[in-house]
């Protein structure tokens, strides 16, 4: 099994979740309120991620690392792109400086 396996199983499991009934279902609960309350959530998990990094607990950094990416997959899926997406994205910048990269952002 590898992660990428792990991805996908988890955006299987957002998809049939997605259009559920609210009241039993977290992930149809937060397609059901909008675009804008996953994107608080995601907010919320980057702002628990960035202060279990300061802290320096590594589980609590961990967890909540899980949870960004989780919500992160949540408006992939909003938006119809899975994680599949991302990775294709992340290899083909595989190799290539960050600084080079951004520079080439700016150029398109």
């Amino acid at each position: 099994m590898t992660s990428n396996d792990t991805l996908a199983r988890l955006a299987a499991v957002i998809e049939q979740r997605k259009g559920g009934d609210p009241d039993k279902s977290y992930v149809a609960r937060l397609f059901h309120k909008g675009t804008d309350a996953i994107l608080k959530k995601i907010g919320e998990e980057a702002t628990e991620t960035v202060l279990a990094a300061k802290s320096g607990d590594r589980l609590a950094l961990v967890r909540e690392t899980a949870d960004l990416w989780f919500h992160s997959m949540i408006v992939l899926a909003r938006h119809g792109v899975g994680p599949a997406d991302v990775l294709a994205e992340m290899h083909r910048r595989e190799g290539i400086s960050g600084l080079d990269e951004k520079a080439a952002r700016k150029k398109r």
